[in-house]
């Protein structure tokens, strides 16, 4: 049968993710992998989420076996919703919907408020993820520079027939990038958003893993100081536990105000009904007991990776690359000399080298920056990253 006369439009805009390939190389254990920017499982609390699940299990099977609210679970939300007050974000669980992984909220927030030809504004690059959920609905993609002062005429301009529904950006050392945006950029997109009148998708996955430098107020705070009432605010903040105490538990969250909250719990219900209510209350129970501390702990270990892959970089690469240094996060970005493809240079590296990294074409909406590549150093140690760095080196010298 041919299945492509039946599926829908929009599969043609569906592509497999370029990094999630790449993670099978991880089972090939001569691979040095800066590719997956992925946890270090040797970090995982085990013991406390042992005892997470065996409580629940043992204390409230009931409730942990059962289907739950499509909202998520209470001890949960609350939780975050006290996190959020941390972070200047004053809010209830009414503002909060537990979803599984942030991935599923980008899913669901470009159901939400795309049509066909509606227009998303991204940055160039900008996480690979974000382009794989909203492609289904497809969208048109503007190039989001809060650096420059680009009217808000030009964007909806360039969207016509369709409209600007959203901006979305990842503002603490970005995924694929490594920047984090200041707080000077932050407050002219919050301009930017009220001008063209649209949503503002504040991704913060990395959001607890600063290494340097002063923590910066998340974009729905600064907009919740301009207006006093989260109920008031176009920013949707999308928070996860995956970078910081277990990705194999599925669970992340959206904070917003309640119309649109409504609206995604509509579409949860739709969906998967709820989130695991076992791993819920796993990461309720270990977040509640050990969050801040086992923060600190990851913290050391990819401050120290991040200074050895540095070090690694200053010491072996050729005059000609340049890369950013990030106050946080998994990721180093590399820009090659305008004649390299980072997927030639890949192939290259696997075969004779074997070092594996993320070609940064794949994070551009247009397919441009050929002559990129991300790098991770979360998942390995400082002795193979100075390995890995001198050989690709010694690949990118060569080239």
């Amino acid at each position: 049968m041919d299945w492509q006369q039946i599926f829908a439009t929009r599969t043609t805009r569906m592509k497999a993710s370029e990094i999630r390939e790449l993670l099978k190389l991880l089972d090939q254990p001569d691979i040095i992998s800066f590719a997956g920017g992925i946890p270090d499982p040797a970090l995982f609390p085990a013991e406390a989420f042992q005892k997470a699940l065996g409580d629940a299990l043992t204390h409230n099977a009931d409730a942990a076996l059962q289907y739950s609210v499509s909202e998520g679970y209470g001890p949960l939300r609350d939780w975050i919703a006290a996190e959020m007050g941390r972070l200047d974000v004053p809010c209830t669980r009414d503002n909060i919907l537990i979803t599984s992984g942030s991935q599923q909220a980008l899913d669901y927030l470009g159901k939400l408020m795309l049509s066909p030809g509606d227009t998303a504004l991204v940055g160039w690059p900008t996480y690979l993820g974000a382009l794989g959920a909203f492609n289904a609905y497809e969208p048109r993609y503007d190039k989001l520079d809060p650096e420059t002062n680009r009217a808000a005429e030009d964007y909806a301009q360039a969207a016509a027939p369709g409209r600007v529904k959203f901006a979305y950006t990842s503002v603490d050392f970005a995924n694929p990038t490594g920047r984090t945006l200041t707080g000077t950029m932050r407050e002219r997109l919050l301009d930017l958003a009220e001008e063209l009148d649209i949503a503002v998708i504040e991704d913060a996955a990395y959001q607890s893993l600063r290494y340097d430098g002063e923590a910066l107020a998340p974009i729905l705070a600064r907009e919740i100081a301009r207006k006093g009432d989260i109920d008031a605010c176009r920013t949707l903040y999308c928070g996860s536990f995956s970078k910081t105490l277990a990705p194999g538990l599925r669970v992340g969250w959206v904070c917003g105000a309640q119309d649109v909250i409504q609206q995604m719990v509509l579409l949860k219900q739709a969906g998967d009904l709820h989130s695991s209510t076992l791993n819920q209350m796993a990461i309720a129970a270990v977040a509640e007991a050990q969050f801040d501390s086992h923060v600190a702990r990851i913290r050391a270990a990819y401050r120290t990776r991040r200074d050895a892959m540095l070090a690694a970089l200053e010491e072996h690469m050729p005059e000609g690359v340049t890369w950013t240094r990030p106050e946080g996060g998994m990721f180093i970005w590399l820009t090659l000399p305008q004649h390299m493809r980072g997927d030639e240079l890949l192939a290259r590296s696997l075969e004779t080298e074997r070092v594996a990294f993320v070609p940064g074409h794949a994070f551009f909406a247009d397919g441009s920056g050929a002559n990129t590549m991300r790098l991770s150093f979360s998942r390995t140690d400082a002795d193979a990253i100075a390995q890995g760095i001198a050989r690709l080196g010694r690949l990118i010298s060569a080239a």
